[in-house]
């Protein structure tokens, strides 16, 4: 089967199943695969020009405007939507029937008690998050880490500098998750959020193991409950 994968996770899944994409986005850290472009602006000629049977794509990574463009150069999409554990199963384990992979067990782990709380950026200038109905949230979750905003009517709302002045007051947090992607924090930026936020305790965490669903969220949620283990008890 000829797969064009415009989600980094499922190239890593598609890879970790023995199966290579004919095309991958600039994303995907795969220098040896073809590229053809990237997740929010793919090369949709290109893509039709490989003649794939079939191209996936998600909802959090992908916009619907060029998956329409693809549907409407005849190209078969598979449109998948991940928000949680339990999604990220159901579509993986969807993923692996439609292409010949290998199942993944069920990772759903009941109601874990919250025992600490987290500001998680996404994004800086404007300062970004994530709220209580996204992959990485419920990947936290099941580790026992809240995160702040998590009733946001937004997915990923924008946080103000007042707000982030009042994490630990309004909030409760205690911690800053620095992700190492989409947005590229590094220890350099340590200082700028404790003294945005007034929080110590600064951390940067693999933005793979936080967003990337798929042959990787068993181990993502192992590497991250060992990290936080000194706060977590």
């Amino acid at each position: 089967m000829r797969v064009v994968s415009l989600v980094p996770s499922v190239t890593e899944t598609l890879l970790a199943w023995g199966i290579e994409p004919v095309a991958c986005t600039r994303f995907c850290e795969q220098p040896s695969l073809r590229h053809v472009g990237g997740t929010k602006d793919p090369d949709i000629a290109a893509i039709a020009a490989l003649l794939p049977d079939v191209v996936i794509v998600d909802r959090e990574e992908n916009r619907r405007d060029d998956a329409d463009a693809m549907v409407g150069r005849g190209l078969k999409v598979v449109d998948l939507h991940v928000t949680s554990l339990v999604s990220a199963v159901e579509e993986t384990n969807r993923l692996a029937s439609m292409v010949g992979g290998s199942r993944v067990r069920d990772l759903s782990v009941g109601s874990t008690p919250v025992r600490i709380r987290a500001f998680v950026p996404i994004w800086r200038r404007p300062w970004m998050t994530i709220n209580a109905m996204t992959y990485g949230a419920s990947l936290l979750a099941s580790i026992g880490v809240g995160v702040s905003h998590s009733a946001s009517p937004v997915a990923y709302p924008e946080v103000s500098g007042d707000e982030l002045a009042r994490l630990e007051s309004d909030e409760g947090v205690s911690v800053v998750l620095l992700p190492t992607e989409p947005y590229a924090f590094t220890e350099r930026h340590v200082p700028e959020v404790v003294g945005a936020s007034g929080i110590a305790d600064v951390r940067i965490v693999d933005g793979r193991d936080l967003f990337w669903w798929g042959a990787r969220s068993e181990g993502a949620r192992e590497r991250l409950a060992d990290q936080l283990g000194d706060l977590l008890g």
